[in-house]
């Protein structure tokens, strides 16, 4: 009798040990088979990736050449504008909210489409031209717009930059706002063209919208407790409190406290 129950045992053992190793077994095969979709899957998620990058900036490079007359203007305002998404997808993960990075956007644009209708048809040269022949008529005609266009905006970007000074910003406000205006005033007496006039102002819209969201986020700074408050579950953590205030409060006396 004994004898067989212990065969019924062993028979029972190996039967459970079978079971177990064509689990093991199966659960192997299914983990190779895991690893081999996971795998074809990364492989197709990256070549999907690589593929928009490709047309990201192909596209870019292809309008830069295309409408710009230069590869480098499409490079120049790629990375602009992935600069300006990347901040602007920054600010909003920090709260900020997106009418006001929408506001930096239109001004930027609105810059965008002046400076480079402006520059493309050549509107400053022909003004400072017709200044200059009004007021320096001395001056030799081929450098009278460069002339008038340094004296004009150096002159505008000298008061803007003592208005600085005078609020406490020291000399480097006025230093910069001269800097700056003759910059201006050199680039904007040029005839460049219309596609270096448009490359130029597509370059600074980019350049504006990203300059007024750092702006922003200088002038107003992180409410940081905001931000903690989204990643901090409050309600679960008080309505806890009261929960467990409650049960101790059924409690007996000299127990849970």
């Amino acid at each position: 009798m004994f004898a067989s129950i212990r065969s019924t045992r062993d028979a029972g053992i190996r039967l459970a040990m079978a079971h177990l190793d064509l689990a093991k077994a199966e659960a192997q095969a299914i983990g190779d088979e895991v690893k081999k979709v996971a795998a074809l899957a990364g492989v197709a998620f990256a070549v999907v990736v690589f593929a928009v990058i490709l047309a990201v900036v192909g596209t870019s490079l292809f309008l830069g050449e295309w409408l710009l007359g230069s590869i480098g203007w499409g490079v120049l305002h790629g990375i602009l504008l992935f600069t300006a998404i990347a901040i602007a997808c920054a600010l909003g993960a920090l709260g900020f909210s997106g009418g006001r990075i929408a506001r930096a956007f239109v001004v930027g644009l609105i810059v965008a489409v002046v400076v480079g209708v402006a520059l493309a048809l050549a509107l400053p040269n022909q003004a400072y031209a017709s200044i200059g022949q009004s007021m320096l008529p001395g001056i030799e005609p081929g450098i009278r717009p460069l002339v008038v266009g340094l004296l004009l905006l150096g002159a505008i970007g000298l008061v803007i930059g003592l208005i600085g000074t005078a609020r406490g910003g020291g000399i480097g406000p006025a230093v910069g706002g001269l800097l700056l205006g003759l910059i201006l005033g050199a680039v904007s007496a040029v005839d460049l063209g219309p596609q270096v006039g448009a490359g130029i102002g597509i370059a600074l819209g980019y350049i504006v919208w990203i300059a007024l969201m750092v702006v922003d986020v200088a002038r107003s700074g992180i409410d940081v407790e905001d931000l903690k408050a989204r990643f901090y579950p409050k309600q679960t953590i008080d309505t806890s409190k009261e929960t467990l205030a409650w049960l101790q409060s059924k409690m007996p006396p000299g127990i849970g406290s």
